[in-house]
């Protein structure tokens, strides 16, 4: 199976000058506690430059003591994109979410353009059809090695 099959196509996305305010709001209207942080449009969509979650948004204004208008989403935002493809195989987005220890991939294109998103909850969603006990296992597999504490350096 690939990550196109299972993924999710409409996700909304935010700006790196965009405040953290609209990011938070853009969250709470669309149930989400991440955006793909985009660049563009450019010739052949938006470019995904980052990602910003829930617990960056309070963790940067925790500790840069500042309310989420006055911050960026730049400000808070993860610059290392990790993310897959459309035609990559659903373990490969398994293992890349086990190895990061992150719940959700954007979706992108050769050109690094957002596409969608792909999310424990896809994997979960589709491990429980019929037939996906393997998958089920994966599924269990992957959310126990996000879930572990992270090694951190001394």
């Amino acid at each position: 199976m690939q990550v196109e099959d299972v993924m999710t196509k409409l996700v909304q996305c935010c700006s790196p000058d965009d405040t953290l305010e609209h990011a938070a709001q853009l969250m709470w209207q669309h149930d989400c506690g991440c955006l793909p942080v985009c660049r563009g449009p450019g010739d052949s969509g938006y470019r995904a430059i980052g990602v910003v979650t829930d617990r960056d948004i309070c963790m940067c204004a925790l500790f840069r003591h500042k309310p989420l208008a006055e911050l960026r989403v730049s400000d808070a935002m993860a610059t290392r994109v990790l993310a897959c493809q459309p035609g990559d195989s659903v373990e490969h987005a398994e293992r890349v979410m086990r190895d990061e220890q992150i719940r959700r991939l954007p979706v992108v294109n050769s050109e690094g353009n957002l596409l969608g998103l792909i999310s424990l909850a896809d994997l979960a969603r589709e491990a429980t059809r019929p037939a996906q006990m393997q998958a089920e296992v994966q599924v269990c597999d992957t959310l126990a090695a996000i879930c572990a504490p992270r090694q951190l350096a001394a």
